[in-house]
């Protein structure tokens, strides 16, 4: 088994925001985010970038995979943003009742299919037989490294999956536009959060975007 080391990115900033338009592409601001994200990983080994089929997260991932030459991007419904657990509302502030409240029987449903299915695909180790011909180091071969350009519902979901949370944690993890969480899935061990909500490449005018108004800090 060869260790996958598993980027995660929100998309960018979308156009008119608030009302969360499937056919929305990037803000201004949403693409210089994800320029400067891809700046952020250039030069990084990746086997491949994944993104979810919504407009915003396609220009999100053609923007990064601009500084990523070479690197095959697929589009896939795993990637999507999807209800990832048919969370039950009872004892949750009224807040997330109302939230979970807003979602249909298929999306409770389909939603948690998929999502199941995402961490099939895109969580643990990596099968040293799909890893074959990886160069080999010190500490033998390099680890698989793949980016999955999404939505905070699924990043959110991974987090809780890899820190072995209660399944309602999935709830209140919101990460920025274009920031960076990685997740280290090795041969030995649970996995390992790296870092979560990395936006160590976006100017202080770019950060924050997406999150509420009292998650500013």
């Amino acid at each position: 088994m060869i260790t996958r080391l598993l980027y995660l990115a929100r998309h960018g900033e979308q156009e008119d925001a608030a009302t969360e338009s499937p056919e929305a592409g990037l803000s201004e601001r949403g693409r210089r985010q994800a320029s400067l994200l891809g700046e952020r990983l250039r030069g990084r080994p990746f086997a491949a970038v994944h993104h979810g089929p919504l407009r915003r997260a396609a220009e999100t991932a053609e923007l990064v995979t601009a500084s990523l030459p070479g690197v095959p991007v697929y589009a896939s419904e795993l990637a999507g943003d999807h209800l990832p657990h048919d969370t039950d509302s009872t004892d949750l502030p009224p807040a997330y009742a109302k939230f979970l409240g807003q979602f249909s029987a298929a999306e409770r449903v389909d939603g948690p299919r998929v999502t199941a299915a995402a961490v099939r695909r895109f969580t643990g180790p990596v099968d040293s037989a799909e890893g074959a011909g990886r160069t080999e180091g010190p500490g033998g071969a390099e680890p698989v490294r793949e980016l999955v350009v999404t939505h905070s519902f699924l990043i959110g979901w991974l987090v809780r999956h890899a820190l072995d949370a209660p399944e309602r944690r999935w709830l209140g993890l919101n990460p920025h536009n274009a920031g960076l969480t990685v997740i280290r899935y090795g041969p030995a061990g649970p996995p390992n959060l790296i870092t979560f909500n990395d936006v160590a490449h976006l100017p202080p005018e770019l950060r924050g975007t997406g999150l509420p108004p009292d998650y500013q800090v």
